[in-house]
């Protein structure tokens, strides 16, 4: 599951990719989620010289959703993004520059994001789900190479993401209108560059990272929580319909057709109604 990115483009790609869909530091809080298996092959450079592998196994408790801890992370959490949200044929020239262009672009914007240093965001926190990465034979070798941090020496990697944005409106996308524009706005926020790697969606962490943004807008005083989703994402639009969220109003086709992608729907989630 993934819905419409706000990744920045770079100044000249280096190839035209698909996009699939168009589109400091704090003590970090967590919840654990049980998820299916997923293994993952080592690349070269991480197999030693007996031929072991890697392991990306998610057992119970094993998954750990919170706020991003060290920049390491976040830098992985920017990497499956452009993974989950531009894909490239194989035949694609410069495709592996084009990815590194457009994550150290991001890395660098979601920085100035969450330390306050960017016009309109008064707060933005950005939500991950990671797991250990452990000894196996199995394949996801992508995922592990370009997604993987160390923590307290422990190697783990990002397998979903989400931005919570304390916010009046988020460039080139819908404004909400709730709860009016006055002083009171400071109260809206906004998910986006919600991912999940394609190994784990449709298995309840898309659902886990939405319900963490919450229970954060809640400690934020949010009392009005938006998201967009493209109006061609069955998927996403049904996750956050079950966590609550309802239509609001949608992108005029022009505006879509000006910037290049599906027309969007923003969906609110009425915060004064959620349970503590």
């Amino acid at each position: 599951m993934a819905t419409a990115s706000r990744l920045l483009p770079p100044s000249t790609p280096a190839a035209a990719p698909t996009c699939r869909y168009s589109t400091l530091l704090a003590a970090p809080r967590s919840c654990r989620l049980a998820i299916p298996t997923l293994r993952c092959r080592a690349t070269a450079a991480a197999t030693v010289g007996t031929g072991a592998s890697l392991l990306l196994e998610e057992r119970a408790g094993a998954v750990a959703v919170r706020e991003f801890v060290t920049l390491d992370e976040l830098r992985a959490a920017v990497n499956l993004r452009v993974r989950t949200f531009y894909e490239y044929s194989r035949d694609t020239v410069g495709a592996e520059d084009h990815r590194k262009g457009l994550a150290e672009r991001e890395y660098e914007a979601l920085q100035n994001r969450i330390s306050g240093n960017m016009i309109n965001f008064q707060r933005v926190a950005c939500i991950n789900g990671t797991v250990p990465l452990l000894p196996s034979l199995m394949s996801a070798e992508q995922l592990c190479s370009v997604c993987k941090f160390v923590q307290d020496g422990e190697e783990r990697i990002v397998v979903g993401s989400l931005d919570l944005n304390q916010c009046l409106w988020l460039p080139d996308e819908l404004t909400g209108k709730r709860p009016g524009v006055n002083k009171s706005s400071h109260t809206r926020a906004y998910l986006s560059n919600v991912c999940v790697a394609k190994e784990l969606q449709r298995k309840g962490l898309g659902y886990a990272l939405v319900g963490k943004s919450k229970k954060l807008a809640r400690e934020w005083g949010i009392t009005d929580l938006y998201v967009h989703v493209a109006i061609n994402n069955e998927g996403a639009q049904k996750l956050y319909m079950k966590s609550g969220f309802v239509y609001e109003s949608e992108e005029p086709a022009q505006q879509a057709r000006y910037l290049g992608r599906p027309r969007r729907l923003l969906l609110w989630l009425d915060m004064k109604n959620e349970p503590l």
